[in-house]
């Protein structure tokens, strides 16, 4: 089972100022090219895109994905830099890119004024919000486009509760797999998950420690070559995390997860599935284990299930 992550890591942060959501968690923001239809604002989206995303940047509750990196991946999908993009189409573009915020709009001009209309969507959670600057025609577009990142980067701060979705507790993870259980028989597992970083063997596999924890404290009995339980029930899988980014002293992590269930009486295979997350931290090390631990945590919830007859 071969794995290769072909994206850099795309973006993080803890935020930090005041109340704020993203504390709890890793976030990036993508900008897509303003639409710039009119024949006298042709050349502006581009332009100004870009001068928002500079401004966005320099913000220290944002860290925006880079636009070589957007066009590389979403060129790979036949997907551009396009303003046309959907609350919609938000989820797919956020998977290939790991941004949790997109933002896209519209320049346009009158007799009199000048016009940028921003669009702020959530790819978790496909909700929007509006942002407007104007002024007159002749008004320098870059004092447009940083007022314009100053709104969009205060609606993210204070709305960004509905932009992500909520992060669940691992304690909240535990409690809804054992109710999805209830009270069926269990088998006996055996975890056996092969971790990479930059390469590297890793001697102690995040993701293997917090799969078998997960299946542990849902009641199940955990096998290995030290116990004289005989597991009726293997999961093997690959792991590997790599080095995404630093912002500060902050680095994010990438990691992504592929795994294999079977019965061993019989060789039949429960389930194949995989998790690709992102986290970040102080030390990259950390940063990830933690994206390893939070794949991990996702994979329990959908695997644990189907376990069980």
């Amino acid at each position: 089972m071969k794995i290769f992550l072909k994206f850099t890591l795309l973006a993080a942060l803890v935020c930090t100022a005041g109340k704020s959501f993203a504390a709890d968690g890793p976030l990036s923001v993508a900008v897509f090219d303003f639409d710039s239809k009119d024949d006298n604002v042709r050349e502006l989206g581009p332009k100004i895109a870009t001068l928002v995303s500079a401004n966005l940047s320099a913000e220290p509750n944002l860290i925006t994905v880079e636009r070589a990196e957007l066009e590389k991946a979403l060129g790979e999908q036949e997907l551009g830099l396009s303003g046309t993009v959907t609350p919609d189409s938000a989820a797919k573009v956020g998977n290939l890119t790991g941004a949790k915020i997109l933002i896209t709009g519209r320049v346009f001009k009158t007799d009199t004024e000048m016009f940028i209309v921003a669009k702020i969507i959530g790819t978790e959670t496909s909700r929007v919000y509006g942002e407007l600057v104007k002024g007159g025609v002749n008004v320098s577009i870059s004092d447009m486009s940083e007022n314009l990142a100053k709104k969009i980067a205060a609606d993210v701060v204070q709305k960004g509760d509905t932009l992500v979705a909520k992060v669940e507790t691992h304690e909240e993870l535990v409690a809804k797999i054992k109710r999805e259980l209830g009270d069926k028989k269990l088998p006996v597992v055996s975890v056996k998950i092969v971790e990479q970083h930059f390469g590297q063997h890793v001697i102690d596999p995040a993701a293997q420690t917090e799969l078998s924890l997960i299946l542990q404290q849902c009641g199940f009995t955990l096998a290995d070559d030290n116990t004289t339980n005989r597991a009726t029930v293997e999961i093997t899988g690959e792991a590997f995390s790599e080095f995404g980014m630093r912002k500060g002293n902050l680095q994010s992590c990438r990691a992504r997860i592929e795994i294999k269930a079977r019965e061993l009486s019989n060789g039949k295979i429960i389930s194949v599935d995989r998790q690709t997350s992102v986290a970040v931290d102080l030390a990259e090390h950390i940063a990830a284990k933690t994206a390893l631990q939070n794949g991990a945590g996702e994979l329990a919830e959908r695997l644990l299930p189907k376990l069980v007859k």
